[in-house]
């Protein structure tokens, strides 16, 4: 479902502050795959996601998402086939329309829009369907604003935006990593929901080591625009914490030194 072949991206190239951010780097993600993503401060895994998704151009190398090479494309157009949720639970909603507005936005993406009656019942009651899913309450508040939910409620509601017309590729880039534990639990819960109702082929880039190996069938860390490790399987079921950190050593030559992820 995603071929990266040998993609590498260096910002500020030629100047004092040139970037390397990734080397020559290859994944495979195969239909249905669940991918934790984890790694130190710089080591590369957001602009691995904005590269997938078009935000940055990359130097060399090529992306392919479901046999689409869309290497060249513009990140307007690969949306069609990428669903994407941020850290900031502001950014994927519109705060001044309402929750079904919203979904109504997310729901016609990619599609050509024409002068007809907006959200028709059958479309409000499948949204009242999967809002329902979220146990939130939100399926009986279809016109309030975006804007007075929580954060929580709306990193939700934003989960349901990206998978609403179940993408070829789900990115979640960090998406627990603003709300409190509770919260972020609820909303992972969500996501791994989500995910294997559908069978959504999904990578998703975490601080949280613990959710890494909870989540999810493989585990990719990363290095200073690398992938040291790639764990899947039983292998994966067995992993703890301190294995992952005593792998990380072996395979970069050094400790892991990120507070953030290593009192999370």
């Amino acid at each position: 479902m995603l071929k990266v072949n040998g993609i590498s991206k260096t910002f500020n190239s030629g100047t004092i502050n040139e970037k390397v951010a990734l080397t020559d780097l290859s994944l495979t993600l195969e239909e249905g795959d669940f991918v934790t993503l984890i790694g130190g401060n710089g080591a590369g895994k957001s602009t691995l996601l904005n590269c997938i998704a078009g935000v940055y151009e990359i130097d060399q190398g090529s992306i392919v998402i479901d046999d689409l090479d869309v290497t060249k494309l513009p990140e307007h157009k690969r949306a069609k086939i990428i669903g994407r949720v941020f850290q900031d639970p502001m950014m994927g909603t519109a705060a001044n329309m309402g929750i079904e507005e919203n979904l109504a936005l997310a729901y016609r993406r990619g599609e050509f829009r024409g002068l007809k009656w907006g959200i028709n019942n059958k479309e409000r009651d499948l949204y009242r369907k999967y809002l329902s899913q979220l146990e939130l309450g939100l399926e009986n508040r279809l016109s309030d604003k975006v804007g007075l939910l929580s954060g929580g409620q709306r990193q939700a509601l934003t989960l349901l935006m990206a998978i609403l017309k179940k993408p070829k590729l789900l990115l979640l880039d960090e998406h627990t990593a603003a709300l409190d534990p509770k919260t972020a639990e609820k909303v992972l819960q969500l996501t791994d929901k989500f995910v294997r109702q559908d069978n959504l082929t999904t990578l998703m880039v975490t601080h949280n080591m613990r959710n890494a190996i909870e989540y999810g069938n493989r585990l990719i860390m990363m290095h200073e625009g690398r992938i040291i490790l790639d764990i899947k399987g039983e292998e994966k079921r067995q992993l703890t914490v301190e294995d992952l950190l005593r792998r990380f050593g072996k395979a970069s030559g050094e400790e892991f030194a990120n507070d953030r992820v290593l009192l999370s």
